[in-house]
């Protein structure tokens, strides 16, 4: 139990700032988010709809990578639609609500989605590395350089 008294401005500011919870069938799956860099632990209202959805979204891709073996890289499906996968080599934002993912799909040509932050709906998926010769590329570790966490 927290006894530690706060503010009203604390209080406040607790309540904008931003929150992970999650459950999982099997307890040990470790599945979820853990680490929060320390600059996303600002107070929401100092950050645009898309800086929001990149950062968060370069935690979960970052977070899934974590769980995949050698032979795979993070790729992203596309809900609601039947447009295939995207291998994910890029990701951006043009604030104040537009993601962006730049990659490549299953036949591997040059892919790029511009979404609005409304319409995100994205499910990662583990795809078997192109080639067998190449390491798997990871590129939410460097995206989470882009956070200052890498």
């Amino acid at each position: 139990m927290d006894n530690e008294i706060s503010t009203s401005a604390e209080a406040l500011e607790a309540a904008i700032l931003p929150c992970v919870h999650e459950v999982h069938a099997d307890p040990e799956a470790c599945a979820g988010l853990k680490n929060v860099p320390e600059q996303m632990a600002q107070p929401a209202d100092h950050k645009s709809p898309s800086r929001w959805a990149y950062e968060r979204l370069i935690l979960y891709i970052r977070n899934f990578e974590e769980q995949l073996d050698g032979e795979h890289e993070v790729a992203m499906g596309f809900v609601g639609g039947n447009t295939g996968v995207l291998r994910i080599e890029g990701l951006g934002y043009y604030d104040p609500d537009i993601i962006t993912f730049y990659g490549s799909d299953d036949h591997g040509a040059r892919t790029q989605l511009v979404q609005h932050v409304s319409q995100l709906n994205v499910m990662l998926r583990a795809l078997p590395r192109p080639s067998q010769a190449a390491p798997a590329r990871r590129i939410g570790f460097r995206l989470a350089s882009d956070l200052g966490d890498g």
